[in-house]
């Protein structure tokens, strides 16, 4: 991948009444893993940076609060926020902004960086995680092969959160340049980013003395009260804390576009991107670099096969801040 990233967007002041947040938290309980949204071990691998290992379920909440641009009920005024608008037309000199997604983060205790950065789940002409592995598509965002058809997609992250850890470290000037660490007082503020080149991860939330709890795929954060929230698997109650431990982080995304040419492009699904020119992009890549590309009957999720373009284009951020 040799785009740098755009130079992200700083918003002091999300929103004037923060508690918004609060009883959208508390409207659309209960959550439940982000893994849950993994299909297998390889996608969390591609967006973790753990290699190829196995997958853990860790405290680590998800829910989506609008989805390709339709809200949950009392969504609608973030999804369609100005500042992130704004923000979003700045970052990349756009002419159309597309609010798309909202997602909101729950973490507890989880008292270590969360993998060694990854960059967003790119998406192509035509070509997207609705009907694509988020494994391969990654691997073809990190190639730099597919840059005349991707979709370009701004994220906001916004954090509702007083406590001193569970930052946000973020590479703006390239993988091997030094990373960036937003910590501390980050609460109602948000980084506007380019972050399908941009690496990033969030730092360690808790302290490693009291643990990590074990979770299973059935494990829920559920609210108890205004004040405590707890963690159980089936009647069995893992955890029980106070609402102020559990750091949030809401993330915005919107399709941008250049121009309204380039919209239509994308809307009326002109030239789009096949799976037939995936494989002949990779094949005669690899080729030039000396490397013969088997092509597998089904190669989106050949593991062999995606272990070939994993080895051959992922790379990750050369250090890390302290």
């Amino acid at each position: 991948m040799t785009r740098m990233p755009r130079r992200p967007v700083f918003i002091p002041c999300v929103l004037d009444d923060p508690s918004t947040i609060d009883a959208l938290i508390d409207r659309h309980a209960p959550y439940w893993p982000v893994q849950r949204y993994f299909a297998n071990d390889a996608e969390y691998a591609a967006l973790s940076g753990n290699e190829r290992g196995a997958m853990p379920v860790g405290p680590v909440f998800r829910g989506n609060w609008a989805t390709e641009g339709k809200p949950e009920e009392g969504v609608a005024e973030l999804l369609h926020l100005p500042r992130f608008i704004d923000a979003a037309r700045e970052l990349f000199d756009a002419e159309i902004v597309r609010p798309h997604n909202v997602y909101v983060n729950l973490t507890w205790q989880l008292p270590f960086p969360q993998g060694r950065g990854h960059t967003d789940v790119p998406a192509f002409r035509g070509f997207d995680r609705t009907q694509h592995p988020i494994t391969l598509l990654t691997i073809m965002g990190m190639s730099g092969l597919f840059e005349d058809v991707r979709t370009r997609i701004a994220t906001a992250v916004a954090w509702f959160y007083e406590g001193s850890d569970g930052g946000f470290e973020y590479w703006p000037n390239g993988p091997d340049a030094p990373s960036v660490v937003h910590e501390g007082a980050i609460t109602n503020t948000a980084i506007v980013g380019d972050n399908d080149f941009m690496w990033h991860r969030v730092r360690p939330v808790g302290r490693i003395e009291d643990g990590m709890p074990s979770l299973t795929f059935d494990s829920e954060l559920v609210r108890l009260d205004a004040d405590t929230w707890a963690i159980r698997d089936g009647e069995r109650e893992i955890a029980r804390f106070p609402r102020r431990q559990i750091r949030v982080s809401v993330s915005w995304k919107a399709v941008v576009f250049a121009s309204e040419e380039e919209r239509r492009l994308h809307d009326e699904h002109v030239d789009d991107l096949t799976l037939d020119e995936v494989l002949r992009r990779f094949s005669e890549d690899l080729r030039r670099r000396g490397t013969r590309l088997e092509i597998p009957s089904d190669p989106e999720r050949d593991p062999g096969f995606i272990a070939t373009l994993h080895d051959a284009y992922i790379r990750y951020p050369a250090a890390y801040a302290a």
